[in-house]
């Protein structure tokens, strides 16, 4: 059950991130910082 829920808040933030590109890109760039010289994917 508690893997459901997982499942469903990705699922909510992917449709979420689709649908609003500065938050998309923003999130990207967290993303980038945090990963540092590798690459994101």
């Amino acid at each position: 059950m508690k893997n459901k829920a997982l499942l469903t808040s990705v699922a909510l933030g992917a449709a979420y991130l689709l649908r609003n590109e500065k938050s998309r890109n923003k999130l990207m760039d967290q993303v980038k910082n945090f990963s540092g010289p590798k690459k994101a994917k």
